[in-house]
């Protein structure tokens, strides 16, 4: 049986520079948020134009002298089963853009808002690839609700551990975003994924 760490156990200083900023506007964080949720869309909607529904080609009735408004196609949008006007076509592009710097920034004042909720813990989850391990290591630290597990390196234990657990998601240190970090109920860090996460999202200008 694998060892596990509780959160009673001494934990290493998060650093002031990622988990210690002053957040007094969430503007920038609506925007990353906004932004993964936007990256993540897929076209995926498609509409008919007048041009693409099947039938119409036959004038509904003559040009003139009937006296109702003259008709060349039955496919035209303004009828019922007509074509769409400026409907979805599937090529839509709805990502949204922010720079690699409101990106890193973003980041550090969701991790520090994190901080300041008491969501943040520095634990290592040892397991030997048994998702009952994990589910142990969750209850003994009474995280019940949604845990975000931060590692270095996912290996394969960690990866079949955890597939199956409601609720725990896994990610890589430098894959850690805005949007999983709110979302998350309770934040797990591994001790080596600290220096990474600093040195990633700590970076002088030039």
């Amino acid at each position: 049986m694998a060892t596990t760490t509780t959160a009673a156990d001494k934990a290493p200083t998060l650093p002031k520079e990622v988990f210690g900023l002053e957040v007094t506007n969430h503007e920038l964080l609506k925007l990353a948020y906004d932004s993964y949720l936007a990256n993540s869309r897929t076209a995926s909607a498609t509409t008919k134009t007048r041009g693409l529904v099947r039938g119409g080609g036959k004038k509904p009735w003559k040009q003139k002298g009937t006296g109702r408004a003259r008709f060349g196609s039955s496919r035209n949008p303004i009828w019922r089963g007509g074509g769409i006007v400026f409907g979805p076509l599937g090529n839509e592009n709805y990502t949204k853009k922010i720079s690699t710097t409101a990106k890193r920034q973003a980041t550090r004042q969701a991790l520090s808002l994190a901080s300041q909720a008491n969501k943040v813990h520095v634990l290592d989850v040892n397991t030997t690839g048994k998702t009952s391990e994990v589910i142990a290591f969750l209850d003994k630290n009474k995280f019940t609700r949604k845990t975000l597990i931060v590692v270095n390196e996912k290996t394969p234990e960690l990866l079949r551990a955890t597939n199956n657990i409601q609720n725990v998601l896994l990610i890589s240190t430098t894959y850690l975003n805005v949007y999983h970090i709110l979302n998350a109920d309770a934040i797990v860090l591994s001790k080596a994924s600290l220096p990474i996460l600093k040195s990633w999202l700590v970076k002088e200008e030039v």
